[in-house]
């Protein structure tokens, strides 16, 4: 299996499929997950001729358990790592909910070199969290919660969250009970300090700062019916802040559309992707 060591020592397990001269499309994935989350999306971006590279993030799957690094300057650097390691060129960076902030720390922080476009896919950017000169952001007791609950009993928790993260409910069930239950054994291979304190960094991080430097065109996707990242504290948000961007809008869908919408993302990747830079976004 293939490892990359980054600057602090860690070993992140990546995967690199699809055709190695293709443009390449770096797959972030989101809390509490892992790479294996990208299944319905990497797969058919593979077989359409692209490279595809998705990694584990650090305290994640077959990642180390790192002491440290869970806040997003560390993971921005693990992300730049990966794409040196690689030496990849023309990359189009996808962020799924805190992936997004990884997107939006990297790009404000080593640049645009080796990357052309970007993604956000029910992304946890601009700032969640409701403060003074956020004040339409969530209160900090929901995350407190969230925190508290995962300290209480996580496997029961991440099985509750699964359900939310899918939109799934009493009469509504657009993944299977399998898929709930692979999502909850990729959430318990995480570090248990990791998936605490990255509840801090994705909550609290504000990157409307990072927003404001980014240039390159930049794909907003994200669902109406999102309850774990809703979409007017999010997506709306960030368009907002982005000159150069495009929102698409998926009407009903929850957070995890990556698997519930996953042929309508992969259609609206692979055309964004394709389109030429002077027209990729508005």
């Amino acid at each position: 299996m293939p490892y990359l060591q980054t600057k602090d020592k860690s070993a992140l397990y990546y995967y690199d499929w699809g055709t190695p001269a293709g443009t390449p499309v770096v797959l972030i994935h989101g809390w509490p997950l892992t790479s294996a989350s990208w299944e319905m999306n990497a797969r058919v971006l593979a077989d359409n001729g692209y490279r595809v590279i998705a990694y584990d993030r650090r305290g994640f799957g077959r990642s180390d358990w790192a002491a440290k690094g869970y806040e997003y300057d560390t993971l921005a650097s693990d992300l730049n790592d990966l794409l040196e390691a690689l030496e990849l060129r023309n990359a189009t960076l996808v962020g799924f909910s805190m992936g997004g902030g990884e997107v939006a720390r990297y790009l404000s922080t080593y640049g645009t070199g080796r990357v052309s476009k970007a993604v956000l896919v029910s992304s946890v950017t601009p700032y969640l969290l409701k403060t003074d000169d956020n004040p339409d952001g969530v209160d900090k007791k929901t995350f407190d919660g969230i925190v508290e609950n995962l300290e209480k009993d996580r496997p029961t928790f991440l099985k509750a969250f699964g359900k939310q993260f899918y939109g799934v409910g009493l009469v509504h069930h657009p993944v299977s009970e399998a898929m709930l239950e692979f999502s909850q054994s990729m959430a318990l291979t995480g570090s248990p300090d990791a998936t605490l304190k990255l509840v801090n960094a994705w909550s609290e991080t504000d990157f409307r700062g990072d927003l404001a430097k980014i240039t390159i065109p930049t794909l907003i996707i994200h669902g109406t019916g999102d309850d774990t990242v809703p979409i007017d504290v999010s997506a709306r948000r960030t368009k907002s802040l982005l000159a150069n961007s495009e929102l698409v809008e998926y009407d009903g869908a929850p957070h995890g559309l990556n698997v519930t919408h996953a042929a309508s993302l992969n259609h609206d990747l692979m055309k964004f992707i394709q389109q030429p830079l002077s027209t990729a976004a508005l």
